[in-house]
């Protein structure tokens, strides 16, 4: 069963993969330091019980890995 999936992908990958031609030439450090940001107060949320706090650490985090990545690709 698995190596009848194995085919089809093999042919749609080729030998190198899928070639890279998004224009997405800024460093992912802000990305990261926000991320890690966000799950630092997420937690410090956690453990001084504060919904607030919980809510900001899931919004940076959501903000690092989808929105902000979005919309800057999309504005270029």
């Amino acid at each position: 069963m698995l190596a009848a999936l194995a085919v089809p992908i093999a042919d749609f990958l080729g030998n190198d993969g899928p070639g890279q031609s998004g224009g997405f030439r800024v460093s992912p450090k802000f990305f990261i330091v926000l991320l890690g940001l966000g799950f630092l107060i997420g937690t410090i949320g956690h453990i001084i019980r504060s919904r607030t706090l919980q809510a900001a650490g899931i919004i940076l985090i959501f903000a690092a890995t989808i929105f902000l990545p979005i919309a800057y690709s999309v504005s270029r």
